[in-house]
């Protein structure tokens, strides 16, 4: 704002750590020195001039010897005697005055030249101004009614003027000398009052947020009070009881008294210790403390858990493996790990081996296979087997590490974590714990679980394991872990190299009727509400089903078709369509349930098969749900197209990609002496492509087949139908090894493929296939990539495509 060119020469009244604004209306005590003086040369100044005016003074702000830059003009209304007895001066603020230089003037005081700041408004006042005025009056509103001034209110609400209103702040207790100097020393009467504003909402909110402290502060105390007063009454009403039947304890204060309770349980010598600890913190603390509390849950849990006891183990070796048989058909790999190890602990304990170091003889076995192949249904049969507890604790999804290691007792609700939880449901040490799902452990900013899995399953700490809740050492050495997980890739390395590999690739067609028969059916007929003897399916319709409507390395799917023709059945029953007893064979199932969703290639018209036409191969493959059988197609484009190069879809990662190049590299290097017509690569370009192209694809073994594929379009021969192929290819033609044998194997039997193409080097791993896929699949180890090509290629020639 602008100044009036008007000087004032005013004597100095020095504010110190206080500030007065125009408008406001403040008392003076004339004992100060600063004051009297001023006030005197005020009043000499007035005398001389003869105008009659009242005297002026300059009210100016004075913080640590520091004037500030623009001061009030002040009238002195009155002088005479305060409340107190003592003189005094009422001094009324005018208006802001800019200070200039210093000058004289009479009487002791400081005297300065100024000059009067213009605070006008223009009228009528803008929008924005108007709602800024009605704002700052609501809140100056809420603000006195909350202190009781309704006086006040009245007189704030009848004040137009911005300039004035935005002063009225000045009487606000709550505003600090520095908030003040700023409102006085903001010209703009708008910019002052949206500053007068924003620091009268400001206190309104820290004003409800300490309202809302105290609230629950003395509802808080009001609490413990209430309760503290009741506990009194109900120990008195007990004390009275007590004395009245001649007790000596009640029920309830039997089960409080932790250090009897500790005394008497059967714990080890470090557990004891640590809960007397506990007890005498408890005995000290008041029964308002939480603390008490705390020690009481963490009293309870370590009293619950079975320090000492353990379930004795089935020695009759043969005994377990037939209940391991009856359970659950093939899986001989764990079947045998089982049963070694319990053949171990047997001669172990015959000799007075149990414990060895502090450590005793438990087990780490990681199942990994595709979902469906029992491994979840398989723990509980070992714990069957060795006549153990069975637990399971789920995996999937767990982001926390407190879950596994437990949260410290400082936290509210503070639990042990889940392998404490699981020996406390099991109520023994010596459990078989299935760790569910292990692949599928998460990490985030809370910690990563799988590194806190790392001393759970280590045969050489697990016997020290100690738990964050319980803070004690619990021995998990004589646990059987057993860990399931479908990816391999996804567990982290040194958590693998903590467990013994248990691969469960699948089951054959045989293992799937088997298991069908002895164990899907009955569970199926139980849950349609059908007798063993009113419904049944024959092998014929089982092995159809294992067939060609399901295509899995489990038997989900299968026990899902048995238990939709179980309902079909049922169905038809009570409507009246079907007597019973039933027994269904192959040729119901398409009136029962639909079409076959697998047929094989070989049982499909020749002229409808993928591989009726050049450049097309069948690969294996290794997926989550097992294996798998892969077509590669490939095509040339149309040489008037100018299209050149290789083109690469379906949705293939880089190791695939780079097996594209080098199948196509190594045919153009050898294509004299494969008799292959690669001249035309230079002016035609290639297309390559992996269906289900929303599934993504990747790795080294589909290289064999993408030089078949390319090779059959190039010279015109078609691959054979009822051979697949697997394995990685060299620049030089080398046919190198995978993985995944067994379970590409089985894919292919699934599929109905008779011949299979694998690497040389992979021989030994067919020690893995059982005999019965052995005698029905011509297996062919080869070493180049040459040999490939005269076992997949057929002779009959047929004409290249000439476009993709």
């Amino acid at each position: 704002m602008a100044s009036t060119s008007t000087p004032l020469t005013l004597p100095v009244l020095p504010l110190d750590d206080e500030v007065v604004l125009p408008g406001m209306v403040v008392p003076f005590d004339l004992s100060d020195t600063d004051v009297r003086a001023a006030v005197e040369a005020a009043q000499a100044a007035a005398r001389s001039s003869g105008s009659g005016s009242k005297p002026q003074v300059l009210l100016v702000p004075r913080i640590d010897g520091t004037y500030a830059a623009t001061g009030v003009l002040g009238t002195v209304e009155q002088v005479g005697r305060l409340s107190d007895g003592d003189p005094g001066a009422l001094i009324r603020g005018r208006g802001r005055v800019r200070i200039g230089a210093g000058t004289t003037g009479p009487g002791a005081a400081l005297w300065v030249e100024g000059l009067n700041v213009d605070e006008s408004v223009p009228e009528p006042l803008p929008g924005a101004v108007a709602e800024l005025v009605k704002e700052y009056k609501a809140l100056a509103t809420s603000w006195l009614k909350k202190r009781g001034a309704w006086q006040v209110v009245d007189r704030v609400q009848q004040i137009e003027d911005v300039s004035a209103l935005a002063d009225n702040s000045g009487y606000s207790p709550f505003l600090s000398t520095a908030q003040k100097i700023e409102l006085l020393e903001t010209d703009d009467p708008t910019a002052r009052l949206k500053l007068a504003t924003e620091q009268l909402r400001e206190h309104l909110a820290e004003q409800d947020v300490a309202e809302s402290i105290a609230k629950d502060v003395q509802e808080g105390v009001d609490k413990q009070q209430r309760e503290f007063l009741l506990r009194r009454q109900l120990d008195a009403v007990r004390k009275e009881l007590r004395e009245l039947n001649g007790d000596s304890l009640d029920s309830a204060e039997e089960s409080d008294d932790y250090r009897t309770r500790v005394e008497a349980a059967d714990l080890p010598g470090h557990v004891r210790e640590a809960a007397l600890k506990e007890v005498d913190k408890l005995e000290r603390s008041s029964d308002q403390s939480p603390e008490g509390s705390w020690i009481r849950t963490w009293l309870d849990t370590v009293l619950e858990l079975p320090w000492n006891e353990r379930t004795e183990d089935e020695y009759d070796i043969k005994g377990a493996q037939n209940v391991l048989d009856a359970e659950h058909a093939g899986l001989q790999d764990v079947k045998e790990r089982i049963t070694e190890y319990l053949a171990v602990r047997k001669r172990r304990s015959d000799r007075g081996l149990g414990v060895v170091g502090g450590r005793r003889g438990g087990a780490v076995l990681a199942l990994v296979g595709p979902p469906g192949v029992g491994k979840t249904s398989l723990g509980e049969s070992v714990a069957h087997a060795m006549g153990r507890k069975f637990v399971r604790v789920a995996l999937g999804g767990v982001r926390d590490e407190a879950e596994i290691r437990g949260h410290r007792r400082t936290y509210v609700g503070a639990l042990p974590g889940r392998i404490v939880r699981a020996i406390k449901e099991a109520g023994s040490m010596n459990p078989v714990v299935l760790l569910d799902e292990i692949d599928k452990v998460g990490s985030d900013f809370r910690g990563d679980p799988a590194a806190a899995l790392l001393e759970v399953l280590d045969p050489a700490q697990n016997h020290t394991f100690r738990d964050h809740y319980l803070e004690v050492e619990l021995d998990l050495s004589d646990v059987v872990f057993l860990a399931t997980a479908n990816v391999l890739e996804a567990i982290p390395e040194a958590l693998l190299d903590r467990m013994e590999l248990v691969r469960l690739d699948g089951y054959t067609e045989d293992e799937k009727v088997v298991i069908a028969r002895d164990h899907l059916l009955p569970r199926q007929l139980e849950r349609a509400g059908l007798e063993k003897e009113e419904a049944a399916l024959d092998e014929s319709a089982l092995r159809k089903l294992a067939g060609e409507y399901t295509r899995e390395a489990g038997v989900r799917n299968l026990e899902r078709s048995i238990a939709r023709l179980l309902r079909k059945v049922a169905a038809q029953h009570e409507l009246g369509d079907r007597e019973l007893p039933f027994t269904v064979t192959d040729e119901d199932l398409r009136a029962l349930i639909g079409r076959p969703h697998h047929v094989p290639e070989s049982a499909q018209d020749p002229a409808e098969r993928r591989t009726a036409v050049p450049g097309v191969a069948t690969g294996l493959a290794v997926t989550g749900a097992g294996g798998d059988v892969l077509f590669v197609e490939a095509s040339l484009a149309d040489p008037e197209t100018g299209a050149s190069g290789l083109t690469l879809t379906g949705q293939l990662g880089d190791v695939m990609k780079e097996s594209a190049q080098i199948a196509l590299s190594f045919l153009r290097s050898h294509g004299a002496e494969l008799e292959l017509p690669v001249g035309d690569l230079k002016e035609r370009g290639v297309h390559v492509h992996f269906p289900a192209g929303a599934v993504p694809k990747d790795g080294p073994s589909a290289g064999v087949t993408l030089t078949t594929a390319l090779a059959s379009l190039l010279s015109g021969r078609l691959v054979r139908t009822d051979v697949a192929m697997t394995g990685e290819v060299s620049l030089t033609g080398r046919v190198l090894p995978i993985g995944g044998v067994k379970q590409k194997l089985l894919a292919a039997h699934r599929a109905g493929i008779t011949t299979v193409i694998i690497p040389k080097r992979n021989e030994a791993d067919l020690d893995d296939v059982p005999a019965e896929i052995l005698e029905k699949l011509d297996v062919r180890p080869v070493t180049d990539v040459r040999q490939v090509l005269e076992l997949a290629l057929t002779e009959a020639e047929v004409r290249v495509p000439a476009a993709a």
